[in-house]
């Protein structure tokens, strides 16, 4: 049976660490580097670096705290966050990244997944979604630029094509849940789970160790990502996989 995986995750703007509810309001919460370090030691399974102010305002990418933070990892490093060519993919390979998550580049060009998936390797490449429930279509969009922009594709569409064109795996967060801390949100999960045969990732909505139990219990995603909780020490990693082992879920 596959390890269940805990990851959290670094929302990175102008060089810190930041995290909001819902996308919204943003409060800063520390330095990348340190944090990057206090995860590995707290067996964390991978750690999640996402440039937010690359794709908010076409900033440089901060490849000197990316590797800083490469540098004091021991686990797995998926970096994202404004990446639209062979070359930053290249770069960010070089600096230290395991794995690279794409967005709005792969929205805007699917190709890039094929093309990336075909130079690199599929396990390199992390397709990011950002879901949103849209109450008068009854069904989930994808967005783009830190979920400011709704695209008009449909997230259940959107994740059998990205399988077809070479993605590795789906970091899928609920921007309806994110930030809230009342539990994951199962029912899109299912969804995508259904269709595809990809690992998935599930972002937003995680307040507790008991809510990665029943992540874990009633979906099959092979891991579960959370910041703000970690980030304020709301619970710790080795907590939360206590739990689930307490409670037969089989983790790393």
């Amino acid at each position: 049976m596959i390890k269940k995986r805990i990851i959290p995750c670094l929302d990175v703007k102008d060089g810190r660490v930041v995290k909001g509810v819902k996308f919204q309001g943003l409060r800063d919460i520390g330095h990348p580097v340190e944090l990057a370090e206090y995860y590995n030691n707290e067996a964390a399974d991978e750690l999640v670096f996402l440039d937010i102010s690359k794709t908010e305002n076409g900033h440089q990418m901060m490849l000197d705290v990316i590797s800083e933070t490469a540098s004091k990892l021991f686990i797995p490093l998926t970096i994202g966050g404004g990446i639209s060519t062979i070359d930053d993919i290249s770069t960010l390979l070089n600096h230290g990244a395991d794995k690279i998550s794409l967005n709005s580049s792969a929205l805007n060009n699917p190709s890039f997944i094929n093309k990336a998936s075909e130079k690199f390797g599929k396990q390199c490449i992390c397709i990011a979604i950002d879901a949103k429930w849209e109450e008068e279509e009854q069904d989930w969009y994808c967005y783009t630029h830190g979920g400011k922009q709704r695209t008009n594709k449909r997230v259940l569409d959107w994740v059998k094509e990205v399988e077809k064109l070479g993605a590795g795996e789906l970091l899928v967060t609920s921007m309806d849940y994110d930030g809230v801390k009342q539990g994951f949100d199962h029912k899109l999960l299912t969804e995508i789970i259904n269709i595809v045969s990809l690992p998935v990732i599930a972002s937003g909505g995680g307040g507790n160790s008991q809510h990665f139990v029943d992540l874990f219990k009633e979906t099959d995603v092979s891991a579960g990502l959370a910041a703000s909780i970690f980030h304020d020490k709301e619970t710790t990693i080795q907590a939360v996989k206590s739990h689930l082992s307490r409670e037969g879920v089989n983790v790393r």
